[in-house]
């Protein structure tokens, strides 16, 4: 139950381009940053250098890319950068840009792996935050027909189904299962565009940087030769036969499913904005940046509401440490041997369990009406279970014992009663030290908190 460690850069890299909409030259410079700080990126050409936090709730803007807006600072097209740093582990980068997009390079998110790869990746000292898939969550839009549902799985992964609307390339669908593969798999797939959608682009001041070294273009449906004729000069590419429906490209198609590749590849990046890494499958139908960002919201206030997640229990399993063990680690004896069993241990962390039954002797005296298990005994039972990691690691256990110096941040947020089944999950805030340790404990009902405390004790050898 060893915690994994959150990721950053080994170094600065940066990478320049045009702009796809804007069609400026630009450079992108990512930067390793400390634990905790997620990711945020900073308009260095503005004044005051303002910085944006690359959250869901930021995205003001979805109709051609990831547009992040906070205030008057825009940035945009900023779904290939993330997705890269997402797919590669990273969890922390401080992002600096000089102008309101990233470039668009080759329109994939191969440079950037190249780049973080170049740099290396480290390992910080910080615990990663995963947030766990316990239930099925979705979101649809029945005008779109879009729907992104995600479900519990180990590690996360995605699949992609798209339908174009369009006879040359209709449905496709795309699966990355472990985000090892996204460099070789997903990473190169590039960004593409329909011929009727370039029009109103251009139309609109839109695509200034737009070009087939970083797009592949789809001629669909057929035009009036003049106006194909029109866009080839805007594009700067030679006339093309108005009646050969294809793909208008430079280089040849890497996989026959290669938009919808890009399309997975843009979920990553759109994922990345929920701000904590995620176990679970993503099943998207017909993704694209609005729903992605509506799923990614979604997600976020889920996590809220979830802030401290509990541990997995799965009554199956036969326990680490079961109550007979426990009775010749702990001096403590019925009444107040208050662990029944210990189901996860790591080197800094526990989770055990409890099961209150109507017969639980205090209940005789704390409201045997309204039985309520006291809350000094929660907290009891908290510490217990931190004194079996700690004594788990000593090579005498028996001879030591565990007091109380110190309780704080004490919160009782449910009451808890007969038939429940309590999870305590304490951590370790530090390394023991002089016999001292100090922990935080959360106890919970299912998948909510009831109680927490934050305790330090002291370990005496008195035997």
């Amino acid at each position: 139950m060893d915690t994994e460690k959150q990721k950053t850069l080994g170094g600065s890299f940066s990478l320049f381009g045009k702009g796809l909409h804007t069609g400026l030259n630009l450079t992108v410079t990512f930067n390793p940053a400390p634990e905790n700080t997620g990711y945020k990126i900073q308009r260095i050409d503005l004044e005051g250098q303002p910085t944006i936090e690359a959250i869901a709730e930021n995205v003001g803007n979805t109709e051609r890319g990831t547009v992040l807006q906070q205030g008057d600072v825009r940035v945009s097209t900023v779904e290939h950068g993330m997705s890269a740093l997402y797919a590669m582990g990273i969890d922390n980068c401080l992002i600096q840009v000089n102008g309101p997009e990233f470039p668009i390079l080759d329109g994939s998110a191969a440079m950037y792996v190249e780049q973080i790869q170049k740099v290396g990746i480290v390992e910080q000292s910080a615990p990663k935050d995963y947030y766990i898939i316990r239930k099925k969550i979705e979101i649809k839009d029945d005008e779109s027909g879009s729907c992104i549902t995600i479900l519990p799985d180990t590690d996360f992964s995605i699949t992609a189904m798209c339908s174009f609307p369009s006879k040359f390339i209709s449905s496709q669908f795309a699966t990355l299962d472990k985000m090892e593969n996204y460099a070789e798999e997903i990473a190169p797939a590039r960004t593409f565009v329909f011929v009727r959608d370039i029009v109103p682009l251009l139309n609109a001041n839109l695509i200034k940087g737009g070009d087939l070294d970083n797009a592949i273009v789809i001629y669909e449906k057929p035009e009036e030769q003049a106006q194909l004729d029109k866009l080839a000069d805007l594009l700067k590419v030679p006339h093309i036969d108005a009646a050969k429906i294809g793909y208008i490209q430079h280089k040849p198609l890497m996989w026959n499913n290669e938009c919808t590749r890009h399309k997975l590849l843009d979920i990553i990046g759109d994922m990345a904005l929920i701000g904590k890494p995620i176990k679970g499958r993503i099943i998207a139908t017909r993704p694209g940046h609005t729903i992605n960002n509506k799923f990614a919201r979604l997600m976020r206030k889920e996590i809220r509401k979830h802030e401290v997640q509990a541990p997995i229990y799965d009554p199956n399993e036969e326990p680490l440490i079961d109550n007979i063990h426990i009775r010749q680690l702990l001096p403590h004896r019925y009444p107040m041997q208050l662990v029944d069993k210990i189901v996860a241990m790591g080197a800094t962390s526990i989770v055990g369990v409890k099961n209150v039954t109507a017969n639980e002797p205090f209940f005789q005296g704390h409201f045997p009406d309204e039985p309520v298990m006291p809350g000094v005994l929660q907290i009891e039972a908290m510490a217990q279970c931190g004194g079996l990691l700690v004594l788990s690691q000593l090579d005498e256990p028996e001879k030591w014992s565990t007091y109380f110096l110190k309780i704080d941040d004490v919160k009782f947020r449910h009451k808890v009663v007969p038939g429940d089944t309590l999870l305590f999950r304490v951590e370790l805030l530090g390394p023991v030290r002089h016999g001292i340790s100090s922990m935080k404990g959360y106890m919970f009902v299912g998948d909510h908190v009831v109680s927490e405390a934050t305790f330090t004790a002291q370990i005496v050898k008195n035997k």
